[in-house]
């Protein structure tokens, strides 16, 4: 079974977010008090908690958030996702994939400095909140892939 790991938020853009215990997912919004909420095609960010673990060996010091993702998964392969692809958590919440990746701001975050590497611009996936609720780590994920047998 696929799990929430974390939620995360910020109160500004460009500093990684800090977990919270639950979090309100507001239609055409994102999560209800983070800075990247807003009417626009990357509401809310997913990164695998297991991606998260390889960056941890080399930077074991890591917090959760420290990516700026919102949602950290485990269990669930983000590398199969596609853009138009639903997530569900919980038995309310739907999101649908909008982006993969991102580029870098700059010369990179702070991570990537330290490393040489960030997983973000690879492994981050971006979503639109197309049916609200309240969501807490532990809650169960899902991946609904788009219907491609009428395309």
């Amino acid at each position: 079974m696929s799990t929430v790991e974390a939620i995360c938020i910020s109160k500004k853009k460009g500093i990684p977010k800090s977990a919270i215990e639950q979090a309100t997912f507001q239609v055409g919004f994102g999560i209800v008090n983070d800075a990247h909420g807003g009417d626009w095609h990357r509401q809310i960010s997913l990164l695998a908690g297991e991606s998260i673990d390889r960056v941890k060996k080399i930077l074991p010091q890591l917090s959760q958030g420290a990516f700026a993702e919102n949602i950290i998964t485990r269990g669930l392969d983000l590398t199969t996702v596609a853009v138009g692809d639903r997530v569900q958590i919980g038995a309310d919440i739907v999101l649908e994939i909008t982006q993969l990746g991102k580029k870098c701001h700059d010369d990179g975050c702070a991570i990537k400095k330290a490393t040489g590497d960030c997983i973000m611009p690879r492994e981050g996936i971006f979503a639109k909140v197309l049916q609200g609720g309240t969501a807490r780590p532990l809650d169960t994920i899902m991946l609904e892939p788009r219907n491609t047998t009428s395309e």
